[in-house]
């Protein structure tokens, strides 16, 4: 019982700790002042919560930097959005109806951790920043839409213990995380320690600026997690990122973070736990550090820490945090080791150095936002051409749409509207582009979609909400919107002349994402960008200009105006904000958002499902006779079809997109039978708690590049298409899932490198799993993405250096088998079997990397094992 004697009084507090340097110092001497800020939160974790048994062995894991063994994470609580977090309690009430199938009582399947559930990714602009109506026209089409969502919400509200629900309207998880939610130090049952969290989005880590360690899980993980599950994990590598230097005049955050982003790319830190530190670092706002800390997986870090100082507890009093609770972080923080000052003597697997002085002006695109463009470069790169900014302006004067048009311009996502200075800046980029008689173009959709409620008072306060508002930049929700493909619908005409002249358009956005496809389907390409750079696009209208060096326009007095005379100065900035960000605003919006619960208020412990809802439908996995090729036969990783061969780079919005629903897709199909308006089907993300949709879903993208699927010049045909073999017939994707569940043919997916990179969607394992994959071949994959197809039954394997589908020759028409027995690293044989008869074998890594992966894809996936343990069958 090793912990026992560890839990100490906290000097001055009320609250005990456990004293994990202590536990550290009595195994190695010394080894306390070595380990980093994520060791040392995971050995207090480790101290706190292990088996008293293992807890040395578990500690040395980290004292000796060893990857051998696994060692338990228990995170302090799970923040969801609505879109995996709504799957995911569908999935528990889906339990609790197997558990009373068998005898149990439902009531008791309940989340074990908090879970807090921010509605937050269900509203599309569909009234843009222009409409004065704009907020209440978008969300009252929310609500009509998502009423079957919200109606389910509003029951797990009340029918589910541990469950916190802040509704439509209030903002995006991860600002309400970063500006309330996370106590930075949590208490519980009279003792202190760090708060950790797991998220149900990738971009989780945003609240790693405030030193919390947390981290994007998919759906299925965090509903392990709830249930009370450790999450079993081995040491990651840790990189220490140190920052020098200070950012040049007129730079923001979004350009350091951009520029970060190609480094650390190249740099290798796909899922590392970095910890930014140096003077670089120190001198950064938490609104900094969080914009930072927010791209992690676009740089492919786990993780993006910054450790607990002094602007951590500005940044704390600042949001209105209590004082005893700052005093408690500052306590805590100095006594276990977790303050800025006690991490000097920290080893790192390596170091990293990246110098702020050399971040210039920067964009990221046009596909993906690890592509850094400096707008310094805009000439040399082909974006701003002379010519086709001639030819553009010439389309503008015959009353055409011009070429390179930016027809959607949208200040959204976390990343940035967490940081107060960008926010400032584009305010006041407005009111001086307003006073110089700079307007919007009238083909640019524009729109500001704050994270949170706050965002709106500050402006206010500033007296910058009506110059955004006259720029077009009026708020359109406070939510996830254009950054996660709910930019809405386009201007009727915009979009046919787009249509008939095949009219290369763009989106520019101050989000994270980018993909092809993901922001519109008739932005071609997107571009991201810092709020106020986002505003002189929708000036100049077209991407095809030179942002730095081009006029924008001229002003009452026949002068030509030009980017840097508008540009806000820093000074202008600092001082705007220091005036006009007050903690009052914070605790007024909070408080009434997060009032308790009224007494009493429970619901029924089963839910009442909706037959004909598209929205919300009892899962099927626990179901005998199986949806789909889930449980209509077992898994035999034997004579296997390609249903997809696929190159580098796939995305989960490759294999289960999120935005619209276009009426001739598989889904829109489905839901013009089911009886919905074309108005109202929504996005691919809403429908995802009803599988019936969501496996329609199943690489829907119109951008995916399926191998299999060749023009007659050899080229690969791009669509949302698959080859049935072995009849050689094209089909849509999903009419060749339908043809293969009928003849109950297991199917397999060949990839190359970093397979599912991008959001942590649960439906991206779940629709091929549905289809009838059973494993999964690739040349790498990305973390989130492979715990979830484990999560599912789905076995991942990854090609050993030097082989490929590519070397191999595969071209969709073999079979496959694996051979030997999947368990934790192990070395197994992918058998090809040849159309012309001929077979190969190649040897494969088995990525079931812990003995619970192994447990959980025994299981049949993380659903199935969930009822076995209810039921004590596990």
């Amino acid at each position: 019982m090793i912990n026992t004697s560890y839990r100490k009084p906290l000097p001055g507090t009320g609250y005990d700790y456990f004293d994990a340097r202590e536990a550290v110092e009595a195994l190695r001497p010394g080894a306390w002042a070595r380990l980093s800020y994520t060791a040392r939160v995971h050995a207090e974790n480790i101290v706190r919560k292990a088996e008293p048994t293992r807890i040395n062995d578990y500690l040395l894991q980290l004292i000796e930097h060893r990857r051998d063994q696994d060692f338990p994470w228990y995170p302090a609580r799970v923040v969801c959005h609505d879109i995996l977090g709504l799957t995911a309690l569908v999935d528990l009430a889906g339990l609790r109806e197997a558990i009373q199938a068998e005898g149990g009582d439902p009531a008791q399947v309940n989340p074990v951790v908090p879970v807090q559930l921010i509605v937050d990714h269900s509203l599309a602009v569909e009234a843009p920043g222009f409409d004065p109506e704009a907020f209440a026209k978008n969300r009252a089409i929310e609500d009509r839409r998502n009423a079957d969502r919200f109606h389910f919400i509003d029951w797990c509200r009340r029918a589910f213990d541990n469950v916190e629900v802040i509704p439509a309207g209030n903002g995006i998880m991860h600002q309400i995380n970063l500006e309330k939610m996370s106590p930075v130090i949590f208490t519980q049952d009279g003792v202190a320690f760090p708060d950790t969290c797991v998220g149900t989005d990738s971009h989780t880590p945003h609240v790693d600026a405030l030193g919390v360690i947390a981290v994007g899980v998919g759906g299925l993980e965090a509903e392990s997690v709830m249930l009370g599950r450790a999450s079993m994990m081995r040491l990651p590598e840790i990189v220490a990122v140190e920052l020098t230097g200070k950012p040049g005049p007129g730079i923001t955050a979004t350009d350091i973070v951009l520029s970060l982003t190609e480094f650390l790319r190249r740099e290798k830190v796909v899922g590392a736990y970095l910890e930014f530190r140096g003077e670089g670092a120190a001198a950064l706002s938490i609104g900094d550090r969080a914009t930072i800390s927010n791209m992690a997986p676009e740089y492919g870090a786990t993780a993006a820490l910054f450790f607990i100082d002094d602007n951590t507890l500005d940044y704390l009093r600042l949001t209105g945090r209590s004082d005893a609770q700052v005093a408690l972080v500052e306590t805590y923080a100095k006594t276990l080791g977790l303050w800025a000052d006690s991490l000097a003597q920290a080893r790192y697997d390596r170091t990293l150095h990246f110098d702020l002085t050399t971040v210039e002006r920067t964009l990221a695109g046009p596909s993906n936002p690890h592509r850094r463009l400096p707008v310094a470069a805009l000439a040399e790169r082909g974006i701003a051409d002379p010519a086709k900014l001639a030819a553009a302006r010439a389309d503008e004067a015959a009353g055409r749409l011009p070429t390179g048009a930016v027809i959607i311009a949208a200040i959204t996502s976390c990343t940035n509207t967490s940081n107060p200075r960008n926010v400032i800046a584009a305010g006041l980029l407005a009111r001086n582009a307003l006073a110089r008689g700079l307007h919007r173009k009238p083909w640019v959709k524009t729109s500001l979609a704050p994270g949170s409620l706050v965002v709106q008072r500050y402006l206010k306060d500033a007296g910058l909400l009506p110059a955004l508002e006259q720029l077009g930049f009026g708020i359109v929700g406070f939510a996830c919107t254009t950054c996660n493909g709910m930019s809405g619908a386009l201007n009727p005409a915009i979009q046919q002349e787009i249509i008939d002249r095949d009219l290369y358009a763009v989106a520019v956005l101050s989000g994270n994402r980018n993909f092809d496809g993901r922001i519109h389907p008739y932005a071609k390409q997107a571009f991201l960008a810092s709020p106020p750079l986002v505003i002189a696009y929708a000036i100049a209208g077209t991407i095809h200009f030179d942002i730095e060096r081009d006029v924008l326009g001229i002003d009452g007095e026949g002068r030509e105006v030009r980017l840097k005379d508008i540009w806000p100065s820093d000074e202008e900035i600092d001082a705007v904000l220091h005036a006009s960000v007050k903690p009052e605003q914070f605790r007024e919006v909070y408080t009434q958002m997060f009032a308790p619960r009224p007494a009493g208020e429970r619901g029924e412990p089963l839910y009442a499902w909706r037959p004909t809802s598209t929205y919300i439908r009892r899962p099927p996995y626990w179901d005998r006779e199986g949806i789909g090729a889930l449980a209509a036969y077992p898994r035999t990783l034997r004579g296997m079809r390609p249903l997809a061969v696929l190159g580098d780079n796939i995305t989960t919005d490759h294999i289960s997109p999120s935005n619209a629903i276009l009426p001739d897709s598989a889904a829109g199909e489905y839901l013009a039978r089911m009886g919905l308006p074309e108005e109202d089907f929504n996005s691919y993300a809403t429908h995802r708690g009803d599988h019936l949709t969501a496996m329609r879903a199943t690489f829907a993208n119109p951008k995916l590049l399926n191998e299999m699927v060749r023009n007659p010049d050899g080229s690969i045909r791009q669509g949302s298409l698959t080859r049935l073999e072995p009849d050689g017939t094209v089909l849509r994707m999903w009419e060749a899932i339908e043809t293969y569940i009928a003849r109950r043919q297991p199917l397999i997916i060949i990839a190359g490198a970093d397979y599912g990179q991008g959001s942590s969607r649960d439906w991206a394992a779940k629709g091929v799993r549905l289809a009838g994959v059973e494993a999964i071949v690739a040349e790498g994959f990305e973390r989130i993405h492979r715990t979830n197809l484990i999560g599912m039954g789905v076995l991942p394997l990854q090609f050993l250096p030097g082989t490929t589908r590519l070397t191999l020759g595969i071209d969709g028409s073999e079979t496959f088998d694996v051979a030997g027995t999947p368990d934790a690293g192990a070395e197994l044989t992918l058998v090809i079997h040849r159309r012309d008869g001929s077979q190969q074998q190649v040897p494969v890594r088995c990525r079931l990397d812990t003995a619970e992966e192994v447990s959980i894809y025994q299981a049949g996936g993380v659903l199935q094992r969930f009822a076995q343990d209810f039921l004590g069958h596990a």
